[in-house]
């Protein structure tokens, strides 16, 4: 009873408020071969303890005795055990989602926090509530620049994560505009000469920053081409603590920044979930997708928050709605609020170098074993490196407990560089002598 709360009493009365006499009677629109004739084919239900003991010797079976070395989107980053007590406070309840700001205050200040957050870090005018992911948030980007240009083409770095690029193909599939991608040179940077032959009729051009194989990309250079051709430029981040070193992407040129908050507040939890971002300078507000939580005052004078330019399609007409983004990722992106509001500038920044410095002691461990990095281009806190069989070296690797990192030959099967190359991560959990343990079984 305790996770079937509903007695039969229950189940009886809000069967009588429907008018349905039973159960089955109620999913008799479901066609009977796709119902399950039998119980649930599952292990009897375990008392609490026998359950937290049955959990433990689940996750004792989990080989991975290390912090992953492995980025590609998802990075493992200190999650201050505080996060996840003030997650529990009650001001931040409130059901599903806020669409009674009235009764929702606690969570609309954080989103509001959240908001005030992103636009620091993007350099960006103005930001939503947050989206699903980093890769719905991309394309909803590309809509938006559809929307605001009235071109139908899309230009994309082959750089930007491969993942976000398949979800970008997904939505533009629907709406028949064109992706048009571009590749990226021997750097890692997008190849400029390429993006000039294809910018002209875009609507937008999107770069990474960094982008997916650690690189920082040339925005700036990627802006003006874009701004020459009345494009608009959406710079995408994945490793969010990237921000707290590198230039804002809206101080080089960006009109839109989206990408992925899971750096801060949210564990990998196998790959999600994790709260999209999505900024961007004031004249495109009313072509943002999601929603926005705004300051007022109430009939009292009080200050208060309130969802504002909420045009989706719940409230407006389908075909003047901005997306159909129906909530948002609330309490993930609330633990992003909470550990930023922690860290503070200061230590946003300190905690950037340390990403930074981190991957320099792996480059250097690495070197001194004769790997070098795939790509020269400048980087933040993940590198490509040429280790020959990059597949091998993964399944060497896991058999001592270590997740080595991602073969770029998955994604770029025929890129000369990307061939041997294994993307690597290395922020604040990988120590020193973690770092030279990894090195070590790389290159024995």
């Amino acid at each position: 009873m305790r996770y079937h709360p509903h007695t039969p009493e229950d189940v009886r009365a809000m069967l009588d408020v429907i008018g349905a006499s039973s159960v089955p009677e109620l999913f008799r629109s479901i066609p009977p071969p796709l119902r399950l004739a039998r119980p649930l084919d599952v292990p009897p239900a375990l008392d609490e303890i026998a359950l937290f003991a049955e959990l433990q010797r689940l996750a004792a079976r989990n080989e991975v005795a290390h912090p992953p070395f492995a980025g590609a989107g998802s990075y493992p980053h200190h999650v201050p055990p505080v996060v996840d007590q003030l997650l529990l406070r009650g001001e931040f309840f409130t059901a599903y989602t806020p669409y009674q700001p009235e009764i929702s205050q606690g969570t609309l200040t954080a989103l509001f926090e959240w908001q005030t957050f992103v636009s620091l870090l993007t350099g960006m005018d103005v930001s939503n509530a947050s989206m699903y992911d980093g890769a719905t948030a991309t394309a909803e980007a590309a809509l938006m620049a559809a929307r605001v240009t009235g071109r139908r083409r899309i230009v994309v770095s082959a750089a930007v994560h491969p993942e976000y690029r398949k979800v970008l193909a997904t939505y533009l599939a629907s709406t028949h505009d064109e992706v048009v991608t571009v590749p990226f040179g021997a750097d890692g940077r997008t190849d400029l000469t390429a993006l000039a032959a294809a910018v002209p009729g875009a609507a937008a051009v999107i770069v990474g920053w960094p982008n997916f194989l650690g690189v920082v990309d040339a925005l700036p250079e990627a802006a003006a081409l874009a701004k020459a051709a009345g494009a608009l430029t959406i710079a995408v981040t994945a490793e969010a603590v990237a921000l707290g070193l590198l230039q804002a992407p809206g101080a080089l040129g960006a009109d839109v920044a989206v990408g992925s908050m899971q750096s801060f507040g949210n564990p990998l939890s196998f790959g999600g979930p994790a709260p999209g971002f999505f900024a961007i300078k004031e004249p495109y507000l009313r072509q943002m997708p999601g929603r926005v939580c705004g300051a007022t005052l109430d009939t009292h004078g009080r200050r208060g928050f309130v969802l504002t330019l909420s045009t989706r399609e719940q409230h407006i007409r389908r075909e003047k709605a901005t997306s159909n983004i129906c909530t948002n990722a609330g309490l993930c992106a609330l633990a992003s609020t909470i550990h930023l509001t922690l860290l503070g500038k200061q230590g946003l920044a300190d905690l950037a170098r340390l990403n930074h410095g981190r991957l320099r002691l792996l480059r250097d461990a690495l070197a001194a074993r004769g790997v070098q990095p795939a790509f020269d281009g400048p980087v933040f806190n993940e590198q490509a490196f040429d280790v020959g069989d990059a597949e091998a070296v993964v399944a060497r690797l896991a058999r001592k407990g270590i997740v080595a990192g991602a073969p770029l030959a998955r994604w770029f099967p025929d890129h000369p560089r990307a061939r041997g190359a294994l993307l690597c991560v290395a922020t604040e959990l990988h120590s020193p002598e973690l770092i030279d343990l990894f090195a070590k079984a790389v290159k024995p």
